[in-house]
């Protein structure tokens, strides 16, 4: 009812305007009546109903809220105040502060903060092993390979904390039929996965115990509201089709609710299959169903009533002994099956979902949030400036106010409503460029290959981060000018000469204070950026070991082209001698593996019955040394010669020669893998014919380690996919015409993949490329704000000392002595700025030390070059008034004063 009075208070005024109008009317008539003349009958009316004006007020307070009120008022009177160009700049400033952090803020949100979007996500765990010391041996597959399916299936039988318990796997699926391969994202999910998440179907129906079977023969899929969308149109008669992933039918069965993106945060899916349909599309050689050393799942749990996390780790640690006994792999060495057995389960909250983005980005992003915070406080630096000008400018108006009876907080509410207002604007417009700055962040989180996908939305919690930020602002660049605009006495104030009291060496020193904050924090930011760049360009420019451009890695998948396994290898040769053929290619050869494409293998190399430590690995073709630009030191490449029958043959790193050989001649020498203790497992000993030069094996950060290169022609099984590199000088497109020509004549059912091996290696360096655009963006900008601050104050010294400036040059002073005068102020700001910034540049890059590459955090070559940059656009920014100090002309400055 309150709220309901105040809204209408302006209605009720006008109500009992007109009853007090219609009273004085009617009582002015009686009194007529009574036979008195009409103005004393007037007079009469007037004296009874009392002060008209204060009845009005006092039925107006009883209807309005006097907070709200004179709120609303300073509001309106701050809008007044507000001037086009100074609330033009002030308001691009704040929003572009504002809207950098809420833009890392929200990312930050959707892949650290924001829970999933299913049923009570708080009550989700994931289930692991605990912690791997020694690490885990066998074969791992997708992007979170936790458990092998022989560990799933037992916690999902033994657990007891669970009301729920859900399995996936990551994997891709062909949906071609012959030509250009054509991916759909896909899940390997286990019979309970979506009903123990909570999800209800939008279309058809989703899986249930009964469609995760052992040897499930027709499977069904459940495809993703998206896919539905973009593949079906969203038509209901998408549920019965077929679809063919990998060449095998798939029976579509229902459709997940929208929003819905699976459990890994900053990826999508397409659709899902249970799990037991592995071994049908992947056939029995090929299957990690059943081999208790292929790592390809990971699982959740959701808590039963009253477990917490603590005590569902302690029923997992429990069941682990028998779990781990009972699937320990028959191919593991004796110190791998001790490891392994030592192994112990535990569960990890999982409300935020998983993901291995998070791992690598939340680091940075966290930073590049105090950088942008950092920005913003230079922002309201020079704000705070701009407003202790204004304040000086207005110092008599506010003394006046305060001499007739107006209250300080007052005039303070007054002044802070003018910040209030460019800090909402600012924040409006900042929430709007958070917008577009956000999707721009994530194109650099992802690649074609690996597109990445986030819930960009401003939610609750993104919102109150802006608000917040934008109250902070406020505070930071309004109160401090607001409170010493009303400090001074109105006698003084009074008394002042027109360039107001806030001229005195106490006051001044205020905006000298936050000019000197503004050149230390950008030094700091200066600093980080250079860091960053350097960064960048040491892992871009660094010597590889092998040949960056030119080279095109092509996938060709042979599952669909029937090609019998014992006929795999020759055809492998035959598709390469094709590959070479094709117009433009310079040459090519293939691979199991392509270096920095995330693909590894490595082994514990026995050297004279020796086990030593582990060694990259790399199965390769005749030419591939070539194809890749790779120097042979010694020895000889792969041939023809080396076959199945003949001795296993090894080309070898300069490193790997100093490690197990201790630098003696390796050419011909002999090695082994550590075996495995299984009947019947062979354990081949390799021949060294052939020393390489180092070259980087899957991460560019890594140092030069030991590779190995076996001959592809001798390996025993080979699998259905390959992997060509074709060096060439044309374009990616023409090669892939050729190419797709070339294997449509030879088999029109070979499906084949695209990419180009530089733009794999730069999708490697794409946080170290966020972290050096970004940085060099706020950098840049921060170095920018802290010289307009640093003119601006300079400016302010200048026309502060006009007087004092014309007495010297009446008095014979030179021009180069007046520029002087004011450059040695603006030096005095700078050293105390950058002798403040160099010590928190030692402190804050200490924090950014593990992003680094080639170069420490106390680099002095940089924070030199931060400091000498900075120094010289401050001098430039300085000099401009110091020259007009200089052009002062004596007669105008005595005159004025």
């Amino acid at each position: 009812m309150a709220l309901t009075r105040f809204l209408r208070r302006s209605r009720w005024d006008d109500e009992r305007a007109r009853e007090l109008e219609s009273y004085l009317e009617q009582e002015t008539q009686d009194n007529i009546a009574r036979g008195m003349p009409l103005e004393e009958a007037r007079a009469a009316a007037r004296r009874r109903l009392g002060n008209a004006t204060l009845v009005r007020e006092a039925i107006y307070e009883m209807n309005t809220m006097k907070l709200v009120e004179s709120a609303w008022q300073d509001l309106r009177h701050g809008l007044r105040l507000l001037r086009a160009g100074f609330a033009i700049v002030a308001i691009l400033s704040l929003s572009l502060g504002i809207g950098a952090n809420t833009a890392i803020f929200e990312l930050l949100d959707a892949v650290r903060l924001r829970t999933l979007p299913v049923r009570n996500p708080h009550e989700l765990v994931q289930v692991r092993i605990a912690q791997t010391p020694h690490g885990r041996s066998g074969n791992f597959t997708g992007r979170q390979p936790m458990l092998t399916n022989a560990l799933w299936e037992r916690i999902r039988d033994r657990q007891r904390v669970f009301s729920s318990t859900l399995a996936w796997g990551y994997t891709s699926f062909d949906l071609s039929s012959g030509g250009e391969s054509r991916f759909a994202d896909g899940l390997w999910v286990s019979g309970g996965f979506f009903d123990a998440l909570g999800l209800a179907p939008l279309a058809g129906r989703l899986f249930t115990a009964r469609d995760d079977q052992p040897g499930c023969a027709s499977p069904g899929a459940v495809i993703s509201d998206a896919f539905w969308r973009r593949e079906y149109g969203g038509r209901a008669s998408a549920i019965g089709q077929q679809i063919r992933l990998d060449g095998r039918p798939f029976e579509i069965i229902g459709v997940t609710p929208p929003g819905f993106f699976g459990v890994e945060v900053g990826r999508s899916f397409d659709l899902a299959v249970p799990i037991c349909s592995e071994l049908y599309v992947r056939g029995e050689a090929r299957s990690a169903l059943d081999k208790p050393h292929y790592w390809w799942l990971a699982a959740m749990g959701r808590l039963k009533p009253g477990v917490s996390v603590a005590q569902a780790t302690a029923q997992l640690d429990a069941i682990s002994g028998p779990i781990f006994e009972e699937t320990v792999s028959p191919v593991y060495t004796a110190t791998d099956a001790k490891d392994y057995l030592a192994f112990r389960l535990a569960a990890f909250p999982a409300g935020t979902g998983v993901s291995n983005l998070r791992r690598n980005y939340e680091t940075p992003l966290w930073l590049l949030l105090g950088i942008a915070g950092l920005v913003l406080f230079i922002a309201c630096a020079n704000l705070a400036n701009l407003m202790l000008a204004r304040a000086t400018a207005r110092e008599r108006e506010i003394a006046v106010r305060l001499a007739i009876g107006a209250s300080r907080a007052r005039i303070v509410r007054q002044l802070l409503a003018e910040s209030l207002l460019i800090a909402a604007f600012g924040a409006g417009l900042g929430v709007w460029i958070a917008q577009a700055l956000s999707r721009y962040l994530v194109s650099y989180l992802g690649t074609a290959e690996q597109a990445v996908f986030f819930d960009l939305r401003a939610d609750w919690l993104v919102l109150t981060f802006a608000t917040l930020v934008a109250v902070a602002a406020c505070l930071l660049f309004g109160l401090a000018p607001a409170v010493r605009a009303t400090r001074t006495p109105p006698a003084v104030a009074m008394r002042a000469s027109g360039r107001g009291v806030t001229d005195s060496r106490q006051r001044f020193g205020l905006r000298r204070a936050l000019v000197i904050a503004q050149v230390a924090v950008s030094l700091v930011l200066i600093v980080g950026a250079l860091l960053f760049v350097r960064t960048l360009r040491n892992l871009a420019l660094q010597d590889l070991g092998f040949r960056q451009t030119g080279l095109t890695v092509v996938q060709a998948d042979l599952r669909q082209a029937g090609i019998p396994e014992a006929g795999l290898m020759p055809y492998r040769r035959e598709l390469l001698e094709r590959v070479r053929a094709v117009p433009g290619v310079q040459d090519a050869a293939f691979a199991s593996n392509v270096p920095i494409s995330g693909s590894t293998w490595n082994e514990r190399v026995v050297v004279d019955g020796v086990a030593g430590a582990l060694s990259n690995v790399n199965r390769v073709s005749a030419g591939y040394f070539r194809t890749m630009g790779m120097r042979l030191v010694r020895g000889r490449d792969f041939t023809a010669l080396d076959t199945v029958g003949s001795v296993p043959a090894a080309v070898v790193t300069e490193s790997f020669a100093r490690k197990f050989f201790h630098g003696a001649d390796a050419i011909g020498r002999t090695f082994q893998f550590e075996a495995a203790d299984a009947p019947g497992a062979i354990n081949p000993r390799y021949q060294i014919v052939g020393l390489v030069t180092e070259s980087k094996y899957d991460d560019l950060r890594d140092a030069f380690g030991p590779i190995v290169f076996l001959a592809a022609s001798q390996e025993r099984e080979p699998g259905p996919t390959v992997k060509f590199i074709a060096r060439s000088s044309g374009s990616l497109q023409a090669l892939a015409d050729g190419m797709k020509d070339t294997m449509r004549e030879a088999n029109p059912n070979i499906l084949l993949n695209f990419q180009s091996f530089d733009g794999q290696i730069r999708a490697s360096l794409l946080r170290e490329r966020l972290m050096a655009t970004l940085a060099g963006f706020f950098g840049a900008l921060a170095a920018l704000l802290a010289t307009i601050g640093l003119y601006g104050v300079m400016s302010y010294a200048v026309e502060r000392r006009r007087s004092e400036i014309g007495i010297r040059l009446a008095l014979g002073a030179r021009g180069s002595e007046i520029v002087w005068m004011v450059m040695r102020e603006a030096t005095w700001l700078l050293g105390a700025g950058l002798a403040l910034g160099a010590g928190l540049s030692l402190a804050a890059t200490r924090t950014a030390n593990t992003l680094l590459f080639g170069l420490s955090a106390w680099d002095p070559s940089t924070l030199v070059a931060a400091a000498l940059g900075l120094a010289a656009v401050a001098a430039l920014a300085s000099s401009l008034p110091a020259m007009r100090a200089a052009s002062v002309s004596p007669i105008v400055a005595l005159r004025e004063e």
